[in-house]
């Protein structure tokens, strides 16, 4: 979108798309791409440690359900900017909208090679094999659905570079039925990564185990989205030498604030009904991952308290990174502390499985960086008040 009077138009960032960070980005890109050649040659086991008590690894818990949560971003956006009419956050929708549809489509890629014979991926969505009753139906599906709608939301972007005004002025009249869905679908699938889990009934440990999960998951994400545009606008900001917009950002952490108090009302009035939270006081690799879980939960909501602290960005920052990891921690907890397969089984990444993984968030970050030096992403940087005009 075009800018406002209070922020400038998007503008490429320009620079060198080859330096030491980028190559070194890419350099990880290529030790993943040569993982995943073995994998499709050789075979999943050639790869990873995953087997029949765990048939998730690290692909699909980090990835998918972890990578899609941070992926969040643009939902988060388009519920301030779109759904609840602040338009002041307007600055902030491409950058969170390019990083959601790197990570998203990242994430499902991921899912496709962790797919025992992923030649037969096309299956979910032919009628004759589709299992509509499925919560992994729903997923696949919504979030196919998604990747695709972001990229279409995303066509403007492009549209403005090419110099495509009238075509895009067109396109932006049915804009709005892409947003919709755009919020529609990430809430229907965050939900059921969540829903999943509930139909394993008694093999996720009571702390974690409750019909709450769908809604759960869902504040979590969001919660996640938030942190992830606080900490992409900081990281951009010194990335790219550009002022950081201190009082939009302490806004993001007032919601933010508010769904972290709404996460902990959800999480501990679930325990405290269902009688589920004496063995969070049983010592333990499991009670000591519910209180980290929770204690990250506890430390954001602290910086972010006062208006005077939510406006510092070193307590923005370590707020929005605390948040992240605290999402990751309670997903690993739920898909992997909290499952019991029974006796005999246990799981642990292997290497190609580990860098497979930090291959795919290089190759996320590489790609963010390359489209923001080309397209117009990020608002352009307002000029000081004592520069001089060009001449």
């Amino acid at each position: 979108m075009a800018g406002s009077d209070a922020h400038p138009a998007p503008a490429p960032m320009g620079g060198r798309l080859i330096t030491p960070w980028t190559v070194f980005l890419g350099l990880l890109a290529l030790i993943a791409v040569f993982f995943i050649g073995k994998r499709l040659i050789f075979g999943i086991g050639a790869v990873s440690n995953i087997n029949d008590g765990y048939p998730w690894g690290i692909w699909m818990v980090f990835d998918l359900v972890i990578g899609a949560a941070l992926s969040c971003g643009g939902l988060a956006m388009a519920l301030m900017v779109y759904i609840f009419n602040k338009g002041q956050y307007h600055s902030l929708v491409r950058p969170a909208l390019l990083a959601s549809a790197f990570g998203y489509t990242l994430a499902a890629t991921s899912l496709f090679f962790d797919l025992g014979r992923y030649w037969n991926f096309w299956h979910v969505f032919w009628p004759r094999y589709a299992q509509a009753n499925s919560v992994i139906f729903e997923l696949a599906v919504c979030m196919t659905a998604y990747i695709l709608v972001m990229w279409i939301e995303f066509t403007p972007t492009v549209m403005d570079k090419l110099g495509m005004q009238g075509l895009r002025r067109k396109f932006e009249k049915w804009l709005y039925v892409f947003i919709g869905l755009g919020v529609l679908l990430p809430v229907m699938h965050q939900s059921s990564l969540g829903s999943m889990l509930v139909i394993f009934g008694p093999q996720i440990n009571p702390l974690w185990q409750t019909p709450l999960l769908p809604l759960l998951f869902l504040i979590s994400c969001l919660a996640m989205g938030y942190s992830m545009v606080i900490f992409e606008a900081s990281v951009t900001s010194v990335g790219f030498r550009r002022p950081l917009e201190r009082k939009i950002l302490g806004s993001i952490g007032l919601v933010l604030k508010w769904f972290l108090i709404a996460w902990l009302i959800a999480r501990f009035a679930d325990l405290v009904w269902r009688g589920a939270l004496d063995p969070a006081f049983v010592p333990g690799a499991r009670s000591l991952m519910f209180w980290i879980e929770n204690i990250l939960v506890a430390i954001p909501l602290f910086l972010l308290w006062t208006p005077a602290w939510r406006g510092s960005p070193q307590k923005l920052f370590l707020a929005a990174v605390a948040m992240a990891l605290q999402g990751i921690i309670y997903r690993i907890n739920c898909y992997y502390t909290a499952y019991d397969t029974g006796d005999g089984w246990n799981y642990f990444p292997s290497l190609p499985e580990v860098m497979v993984s930090l291959g795919f968030i290089a190759m996320e970050i590489l790609a963010f960086v390359i489209v923001v030096r080309l397209l117009p992403v990020l608002p352009a940087p307002e000029p000081s008040p004592n520069s001089a005009p060009a001449s």
